[in-house]
């Protein structure tokens, strides 16, 4: 089980400095817990992802190399966009060219990063749902934010400059390869005013993108997805604590009817021992 620190984590702290020194206290705190025989992990049983402060590519990238050198980290963990500024009101994403260094730290390293999704700051939040509070959250807000954010790496150019960065996006995706045949239809209109995107979206979760199960306990939606952009693109994934490890067990018994013994054992285990090279 790979464990990382909760939504927002450091992506909801706006003060540089402070986000740069709880990252580094984070991802001690959680090397001595994964490693603490009392927590039931003298077996190996727990990984995790790094915490990491965006504000700044050069700090991410050492503190990365730091969790995956010293403490034996995996890859890391990022929630969205990080918020920056006096007022929570600048955003930083992480598909413009001042975040190279990272990626190229990422590559050499060869780990993937976890996108995962967080709560938006209040002014997004206000303009949005404001009118339908209910939407905030994992129903619709989550989605929508994060896609946003992962179709900005693609049509930005990242995965071009760096064609063998890995990237892991929860909840199915969120819902990108649901609809990937329009995304790539209407994104690529957008050649004429220069973006720098080579490919499409399609092509990157062939090559650089992978998803997870995590809140996403369709057998259905797990069928259209293996059509779409392949099994071994989709890693099981609980989302614990926000779902339960009751739910995720009752989603494999379902799957049990659903998948091949291979293709349970490649969802549930093959894929994510190579991508995270465990030992198995």
């Amino acid at each position: 089980m790979v464990l990382s620190c909760a939504s927002p984590c450091i992506q909801g702290i706006s003060d540089p400095s402070t986000a740069e020194s709880t990252a580094v206290r984070i991802n001690n705190e959680l090397a001595a817990q994964i490693s603490d025989p009392s927590a039931g992990n003298s077996t190996g049983r727990f990984g995790a992802f790094a915490a990491l402060s965006m504000h700044n590519a050069t700090a991410a990238a050492a503190e990365l190399r730091r969790t995956v050198e010293e403490l034996g980290f995996l890859g890391a963990l990022v929630n969205d966009y990080q918020q920056s500024g006096a007022n929570n009101d600048t955003l930083l994403f992480y598909d413009q060219p001042e975040y190279d260094i990272f990626w190229s730290t990422v590559i050499e390293l060869d780990v993937p990063v976890y996108f995962h999704p967080r709560t938006n700051v209040a002014p997004i939040s206000t303009l949005l749902y404001t009118q339908a509070p209910w939407l905030r959250g994992a129903g619709q807000e989550f989605a929508v934010t994060l896609s946003n954010h992962i179709l900005g790496l693609c049509t930005n150019g990242v995965f071009d400059r760096f064609p063998s960065l890995k990237i892991i996006v929860g909840h199915m995706g969120e819902r990108i390869p649901s609809d990937l045949d329009r995304i790539d239809k209407e994104i690529a209109r957008q050649k004429v005013l220069g973006m720098p995107m080579l490919r499409n979206v399609s092509s990157y979760f062939e090559t650089n993108i992978w998803t997870t199960s995590s809140g996403s306990f369709s057998p259905a939606l797990l069928e259209y997805h293996k059509e779409e952009i392949g099994l071994e693109r989709i890693m099981y994934s609980i989302d614990y604590p926000f779902e339960t490890m009751e739910d995720g067990k009752v989603f494999l018994d379902e799957l049990e009817d659903e998948l091949t013994e291979e293709e349970l054992r490649k969802f549930t285990r093959e894929t994510a021992i190579a991508l995270l090279k465990l030992d198995g």
